[in-house]
């Protein structure tokens, strides 16, 4: 049968309308961001050059800072390496999520509603590299094209991996590695959008191990820097904060951690514990956790340089946190990161995306960690799923709110008691406006209240005073709700 020309032209041009209706999707497909989310273990807020470190420099990381938004009242919703790597990936508080301490639960972290799964269905090649502190089996996560792990802690050089389901001894250094993988991820991704996750076991201690493979428990846990930077900083000292050490005026106000402090030196006459106590955080220890940190700052100038090579650098975006705080002897504070004070609660956080961020701001709206994994969803223009409780970010990267919170909830439990100065010290935090008020759930009518404004350093707890009390009130009716909210009981 033959086909008149004009019919045969209508033809061609309707499928040329085709193809170009088509087009649009197949291109929004490709174009949309990458997502590289980089936590760096046990990391302080101030820990790094852009945030004032004295010595500590990391061009690397302040450029994210420079070329991005760096976030100055962030929070870890819990102060934990374990409930809050899993508030990072699913946007839940660790009242939903249930994974509350540093126990193992490996059968719990294979059922986590993470948000990594919800970008793989939609079309994103995703990998886990590093540290998963969630449960200790080798088996890869559901949710994750390319799986790489350790079990608990892991070791600092030699360590054995587990990747993609398998388990084998890798030479070399712990971060050098993690950041080879994930190198080679981003650069075999071609056109297909990807998010990968890298976990650092830096800036971690680690127990010194003796020649038959036993811990010696005789000397405290120290930081291993790569060889090439050991002793960069040798000589160095950082100025303490004005909370440094436990002072008589913390022995009034704080009685919950004079108690606990109490409990300690018992413990610190004995040899067993000597590992885990670090008295006063010596300088020698604070040096070697900044030179730990130059191989994390090398490791985002690799991965700015592949992303680079790859032209995704600018599609990308890249965000750079924590899972816990520090404490460098602060209100006598020390090796401990999971109590409710400034040091161990504030979160690093810098996220970088030229295409939607103005270069160098700094946004002073509360975020907490559950609001990465909406964030991210977000921005992959993937609808937020109900179970998800924290926000997304968008607005406040994008200048068009100031807030998207009006308060935050922090939560913590004991329920591990690794340490027996910390036991039965859960906690419930609420931040909202200048103020921070402390609950301590297991000591009856015991509470700490500080205007972040006018004392950042926690040191004149107001619970007490008497005109505080309306303020008082106002916190507990907030804490109220947000705890109603985390189990998911509000209306």
């Amino acid at each position: 049968m033959r086909v008149r020309k004009s019919e045969a032209n209508w033809h061609l041009f309707l499928f040329t309308l085709f193809l170009v209706a088509s087009a649009p999707t197949a291109c929004a497909q490709e174009n949309r961001p990458n997502f590289v989310i980089i936590v760096v273990d046990d990391l302080r807020f101030d820990e790094f050059g852009a945030v004032g470190h004295p010595y500590l420099q990391t061009p690397n990381i302040d450029r994210l800072a420079t070329e991005g938004a760096l976030f100055t009242q962030a929070y870890h919703s819990t102060p934990l390496c374990s409930p809050n790597r899993a508030s990072i990936l699913t946007g839940q508080y660790a009242s939903r999520h249930g994974i509350l301490d540093n126990t193992s639960r490996s059968h719990a972290s294979h059922q986590l509603d993470l948000f990594p799964k919800t970008l793989q269905a939609a079309g994103y090649r995703t990998a886990h590299v590093g540290k998963w502190h969630m449960g200790n089996d080798p088996t890869p996560r559901p949710g994750y094209d390319y799986w790489v792990s350790f079990s608990g802690q892991g070791k600092t050089y030699d360590p054995d991996l587990y990747e993609n389901g398998g388990i084998h001894r890798v030479e070399g250094y712990i971060t050098d590695i993690f950041t080879d993988r994930a190198v080679e991820f981003i650069g075999q991704s071609g056109s297909k959008p990807f998010c990968i996750y890298i976990g650092h076991k830096a800036v971690h201690p680690e127990a010194i191990q003796l020649d038959d493979g036993t811990v010696d428990l005789s000397v405290p846990r120290t930081f291993i820097p790569a060889k090439r930077h050991q002793d960069r900083y040798k000589g160095k000292e950082v100025k303490r904060r004005p909370n440094y050490g436990f002072s008589d005026q913390d022995a009034i106000s704080k009685p919950v951690i004079k108690k606990a402090l109490d409990i300690r030196r018992i413990y610190e006459q004995d040899e067993a514990w000597a590992h885990e106590i670090d008295p006063g955080i010596a300088e020698n220890t604070i040096r070697l956790r900044a030179e730990m940190m130059l191989a994390v700052d090398e490791s985002v100038g690799r991965i700015l340089d592949v992303l680079k090579k790859e032209g995704q650098l600018d599609n990308t975006i890249i965000i750079f946190t924590s899972d816990n705080g520090y404490f460098y002897g602060e209100h006598g504070l020390t090796i401990e990161r999971r109590l409710p004070y400034e040091e161990s609660v504030r979160a690093p956080l810098v996220i970088r995306y030229p295409g939607l961020i103005q270069p160098g701001r700094k946004i002073r709206g509360l975020t907490s960690s559950i609001d990465l994994a909406p964030t991210i969803l977000d921005a992959a223009g993937i609808d937020i799923p109900n179970h998800i409780q924290g926000k997304s970010l968008l607005p406040l990267l994008k200048g068009e709110q100031r807030t998207v919170h009006e308060a935050i909830l922090i939560e913590f439990y004991s329920h591990e008691n690794p340490f027996p100065w910390t036991a039965q010290l859960d906690y419930r935090i609420v931040r909202k406006g200048t103020y921070k008020y402390i609950r301590w759930i297991r000591f009856e009518d015991e509470g700490e209240l500080y205007n972040l404004e006018q004392d950042p350093y926690e040191l004149n707890n107001l619970v007490n005073d008497p005109a505080m009390s309306s303020t008082i009130n106002e916190m507990k009716d907030e804490m109220r709700m947000l705890v109603l909210d985390s189990l998911g009981l509000a209306d």
